[in-house]
């Protein structure tokens, strides 16, 4: 067993990035930079401000600063087409819906926001499936599996 791996498959990176890779990509990092100016402004709403709970504004910015971590990486690997991006890109639109349904069903100024958050996860959930951005990144269906050996 060797220790480099070599990819089965390869990005095609002969033409120019397709645009809804590049859509994904930017939605991807629209989420992270929203969600890390979120964290930064409970932070500074915890260390400032006169919060409810000190610790836990301080804690919950960091913890969206961290989870900001997630979109910001899949969107620089879609950016570079690389076929792992597109997995932790997924995750993030899935993790997105439910956050968006309670936003939805709050009161007051949270449902723009969840509106705004449910139809950017289910357009970057439908560009990231999509056949053309999928031959982007190199990725094989179930049923392409045997050509690999070919």
């Amino acid at each position: 067993m060797s220790s480099e791996q070599t990819p089965v498959t390869s990005p095609d990176d002969t033409g120019a990035r397709p645009r809804r890779l590049t859509y994904a990509a930017v939605l991807a990092a629209l989420e992270g930079l929203a969600l890390v100016v979120g964290g930064v402004s409970l932070l500074v709403l915890g260390l400032a401000g006169e919060p409810d709970d000190r610790q836990q504004s301080v804690t919950g910015g960091v913890t969206l600063i961290v989870l900001a971590l997630l979109p910001l990486l899949a969107a620089r690997g879609l950016f570079a087409r690389r076929s792992w991006s597109r997995g932790p890109a997924v995750i993030t639109q899935i993790m997105a819906l439910p956050v968006a349904y309670n936003m939805l069903t709050s009161d007051g100024v949270a449902i723009p926001a969840g509106i705004v958050l449910a139809l950017v996860a289910v357009t970057a959930l439908a560009l990231l499936v999509n056949a053309e951005t999928t031959r982007a990144l190199g990725i094989r269906g179930p049923g392409n599996a045997g050509d690999a050996a070919n």
